[in-house]
């Protein structure tokens, strides 16, 4: 069965740190790109971060850079979304998803998404 599961998500205070992570399992896991996409409450889906599968290249949000990082581990089939610096407006319902490209187009398999919760 091909997917995605989040984990790593919860409550963390302003300025706190967190690390999710994104588990496949069900396809040639080293030649896709995963990214990570994000949903608040009222608000449209924002991709967050991505990370190719052939070179490894990196892309981030505006909203991010600088605090978030983006790492995976072929031979763990997971790739990591290190969150920094933490703001309120992080908060969000964060989803990774797997595919040939970065763009939604070619984003084929999605997880069920995990939240993510910055408050004091």
């Amino acid at each position: 069965q091909v997917q995605v599961v989040e984990s790593g998500g919860g409550l963390v205070q302003p300025g706190g740190s967190l690390r999710l992570s994104c588990a496949a399992s069900g396809f040639t896991w080293d030649h896709y790109a995963i990214a990570w996409f994000r949903q608040a409450p009222g608000k449209e889906r924002e991709g967050v971060s991505c990370i190719s599968g052939s070179e490894g290249s990196t892309y981030y949000a505006d909203s991010v850079k600088g605090r978030f990082t983006i790492s995976r581990d072929n031979a763990e089939n997971t790739v990591y979304l290190q969150m920094n610096s933490l703001k309120p407006d992080d908060t969000a319902v964060y989803y990774c998803a797997a595919g040939v490209g970065c763009t939604v187009g070619y984003l084929e398999v999605w997880g069920q998404g995990i939240l993510v919760t910055v408050s004091s």
